[in-house]
C-alpha cells in the first residue's frame, strides 16, 4: 500500500509529540483547517508543505509519499 501525504503529516506530528493545534499555529492556520488537510477535505498549500519539510527536516518527496527516505543525503547537510 502506498503511503499518502495525509498519513505522513499525521505521523510526523505524532512522532514529534505535537498536537494538531501546535502544528496549525506553526503554519499560521486554524486547527480546523489543518484537520481538513489530514482528512483530505482541503488540499494543503505548497507554502505549508515547505514549512513542514523545514520543521521536520524531511523532503517533500517523503511527505508526499514518493520516497521512503525521510531526507536524501544531499539535503540538509551541515
Amino acid at each position: 500500500m502506498q503511503v499518502t501525504y495525509i498519513q505522513r503529516i499525521r505521523d510526523l506530528w505524532e512522532d514529534h509529540d505535537k498536537t494538531q493545534q501546535e502544528i496549525a499555529d506553526y503554519l499560521g492556520t486554524s486547527q480546523t483547517m489543518y484537520a481538513r488537510y489530514e482528512r483530505g477535505a482541503n488540499e494543503m498549500p505548497i507554502r505549508h508543505l515547505i514549512a513542514l519539510c523545514n520543521r521536520y527536516k524531511v523532503s517533500a518527496d517523503y511527505i508526499l509519499g514518493l520516497s521512503k527516505e525521510k531526507c536524501p543525503s544531499r539535503l540538509f547537510k551541515r
